[in-house]
């Protein structure tokens, strides 16, 4: 018998003028000590399914139809005192965002001891003792003094730690994961994934797994459920979903990983059009309208599902027209087996359209979504033709000379001593050619979103030089300044929180034009339908607010704000790190397209390596800020040189289970140092498997290959240059015993030589 089967549950939300059929009759099981991933698009039905089992929905949600037997019990008909019991005491949720959940005015020990003293009744004594060894378990340092601290005291990933404990002190027999590892970057999402697997073992607890991130999924869940639109799509084992899913919306979502087009050249798959309105859902199949092989039927009948035997369990799916080939490496299909409507999606498929008439293949896109060839031509090494690179009048764009920023840390309430600083950038220089982009990776907290605002203005470098076009941002002033804060902009993380919600999108995207006093009022007006129409947003959508928008939607809105005075370089810290693969396809295909038509120069922040590589010409790393690493991103991707850079690598979940259980050990481990008291001599060393005790007391110097003999600083400028006039990009690493070879071994070997 299953610890959790929800049968036929249909889920509603009540509006003031209209109901959202949020879910339609789901059915799906968890088993005792299973991990089941739920997976789709925002608005799939995926967090509503959770709320629906936890009973915890919005104003105007209530359960229409279905049974959700918990344990025996059916969670719909139980009284909400019974439900209290249930909640946090054998069902424990981790919800996405850990600062908007945890109490901003409590101690973090007293929100972690409630359900104990809730759910069991203890003393708050004992219940503050049973959380100190708790957040010692989820690897929270000094558990004993951290039980004093509020919320703002904590790093991102220590209050994800704090979500984790709360959820689990009562060691429920289910646990719910809600995104638990969004916009975090892939270290301490390689943590927090493997600190819950962890204590799901321990405890022997069941998990549902909320994410749209198929790496995570695949690392971590034994089945898969794949919604769409309020409706289950598909079901299957992991190693059979991912090897050769059935359901055309799984198989788009597969298609819109950026590790499928890197190194590459082409564009992200993006699926079409949007996730349809559910308070008018469609009458038949509810991807049909987005869908590629869509056939009559698609658009007239509802798919029944359809349950196969395979080697690893049952896989169910509801589609008309299944794809029949594995998804890595298609196998030959006698045509003449395959019932008409399947042959001409499965000759599409393998390329042999010759086999059908023209006319009768499915459309692979729109013309909007057409492929498009790389606009710049690879040589032998699979770097780019070298007059991409040669800087217009011999000057790069942006130019970084030794910036450094320290903030001041103070001391006392009254008289704020000076205890220190910390060391946010350390002496970075690197710069960005026009129409390039630049991709800056590395862990939070490395200094890459400082760096950034030193080079939008936005905070002013300690020492060093932000050169635009020659010319020092800082030491701007009068026209020149207001010229300098037009040509380069910024494109926020957090597209919701930074544009204001009090005011609609055409007085959003006017405001930089007004204050510029660029043309008159009707230029302006005319000007913001034109940015609209660029970023692929109606015009009709510059009378909405940004709440009435979805996530990428209002990230194509942070673009256009970027873009409404027209600048040469614009900065995307994160702009894609909360959306989920297909609208993140479709923001990274945007930004490519609006660089190749008006050679928009970017520094694109992140730390998603495999986004960097899709996006980027060159891939500069990160660490406690100093720069370790930098490139072209082909070779820094394929073959890295610092051991750093390497464990950023093997630490991003890939899309293959098989591949995720091989390279579990690999990656960076250990904690970031404090930047107050940043390590001796190499900055790295206290993680590093490779670190010897030249490290501790040499610094290494950023020069091309790295070594233990440092290259004079006047040399690695000299070929800096010498490479840059040839067209190409130096290679530089920051690393006294850098890796050599090819960096792609098998990844099993590598865990075992790391032990």
């Amino acid at each position: 018998m299953s610890l959790l089967e929800i049968r036929d549950l249909s889920t509603d939300i009540r509006l003031s003028k209209s109901v959202v059929h949020a879910l339609d009759h789901i059915n799906l099981h968890v088993d005792a000590g299973e991990c089941l991933g739920l997976v789709g698009e925002s608005g799939s039905g995926k967090t509503m399914t959770a709320m629906s089992i936890e009973q915890l929905l919005p104003p105007g949600g209530h359960i229409v139809s279905g049974e959700i037997l918990f344990d025996g019990e059916d969670l719909v008909k139980l009284n909400e005192a019974r439900l209290r019991q249930i909640r946090g005491g054998d069902i424990g949720m981790i919800f996405q965002d850990p600062m908007t959940s945890l109490n901003p005015v409590l101690p973090i020990g007293d929100q972690v001891a409630e359900p104990l003293m809730l759910h069991r009744g203890m003393g708050k004594s004992q219940a503050l003792k049973n959380v100190v060894d708790m957040l010692g378990l989820v690897g929270i340092p000094s558990p004993a003094q951290r039980i004093k601290d509020f919320p703002h005291q904590l790093s991102g990933g220590q209050r994800q730690r704090v979500m984790i404990a709360m959820a689990l002190i009562c060691q429920p027999k289910l646990l719910i994961a809600d995104e638990p590892t969004t916009a975090l970057d892939v270290t301490v999402q390689k943590q927090i994934l493997e600190l819950v697997d962890k204590l799901r073992e321990e405890f022997h607890m069941a998990m549902i797994l909320v994410t749209h991130d198929l790496g995570v999924i695949a690392g971590s869940a034994d089945r898969v459920v794949v919604m769409y639109a309020g409706k289950v799509a598909e079901m299957a084992d992991v190693h059979t979903l991912f090897a050769a899913p059935k359901h055309r919306y799984t198989d788009a979502l597969f298609e819109a990983l950026p590790e499928r087009a890197a190194g590459t050249g082409e564009r992200l798959y993006s699926i079409p059009g949007l996730p349809p309105d559910l308070t008018e859902p469609p009458p038949a199949c509810r991807f049909a309208p987005r869908c590629r092989f869509a056939v009559e039927a698609c658009r007239t009948q509802v798919p029944p599902t359809t349950t196969i035997s395979t080697p690893h369990g049952p896989q169910e799916y509801a589609c008309f027209v299944p794809r029949t080939t594995p998804l890595h490496i298609p196998e030959p299909v006698d045509l003449r087996t395959i019932i008409p409507e399947l042959a001409r999606v499965e000759a599409a498929e393998l390329g042999a359209a010759a086999l059908v008439p023209a006319e009768k293949l499915p459309a692979e896109d729109g013309p909007a979504e057409a492929g498009l060839a790389a606009a710049s031509v690879s040589d032998a090494t699979g770097w780019v033709a070298p007059s991409t690179f040669i800087p217009v009048d011999g000057v790069p764009l942006l130019q970084i000379k030794g910036a450094v920023k320290d903030f001041p840390v103070t001391a006392g309430a009254i008289l704020r001593r000076h205890i220190g600083d910390i060391s946010a950038v350390a002496d970075v220089t690197v710069s960005i050619p026009r129409g390039t982009t630049l991709g800056l990776v590395g862990e939070s907290g490395c200094g890459k979103t400082t760096l950034g605002r030193l080079v939008v203005g936005l905070d002013v470098p300690t020492s060093g030089e932000i050169l635009f076009r020659g010319r020092r941002i800082s030491k701007l002033r009068g026209k020149e300044a207001k010229e300098g804060r037009r040509n380069v902009q910024f494109m926020f993380q957090d597209s919701y929180a930074s544009l204001d919600p009090r005011m609609r999108v055409r007085q959003i995207l006017r405001e930089p034009l007004d204050i510029q006093h660029v043309g008159t009022p009707k230029d302006r007006n005319a000007r913001v339908d034109e940015l609209l129409a660029d970023v692929g947003l109606p015009a009709r959508a510059a009378e909405r607010y940004p709440h009435e928008f979805s996530g990428g939607q209002r990230q194509r809105i942070g673009l256009a704000r970027a873009l409404a005075l027209q600048p040469g370089l614009i900065v995307a810290d994160e702009p894609v790190s909360a959306l989920d693969v297909s609208i993140q396809a479709q923001v990274l295909n945007l930004m490519k397209d609006l660089q190749r038509d008006r050679e928009l120069t970017y520094l694109f922040i992140s730390h998603d390596l495999s986004v960097v590589r899709y996006l980027s010409d060159v891939i500069a790393v990160m660490y406690l800020g100093k720069m370790v690493e930098v490139g072209p991103a082909p070779e820094v991707y394929s073959h890295p040189k610092h051991h750093y850079t390497r464990g950023l690598i093997d630490t991003i979940p890939i899309p293959d289970p098989v591949i995720e259980k091989q390279k579990a050990k690999l990656g960076v481990r250990g904690e970031l140092p404090s930047a107050m008291t940043p390590p001796s001599g190499c900055r790295f060393r206290t993680r590093c498997p490779a670190a010897q005790d030249l490290c501790a007391r040499v610094e290494p110097t950023l020069q091309p290959g790295g070594g233990q003999v440092a290259m004079p600083a006047d040399e690695v400028a000299a070929e800096t240059a010498r490479a840059v006039a040839a067209g190409t990009v130096p290679y530089l690493v920051a690393c006294h015993f850098p890796i050599n070879g090819h960096a792609a071994v098998d990844a099993l070997e590598r865990s075992e030589t790391s032990g």
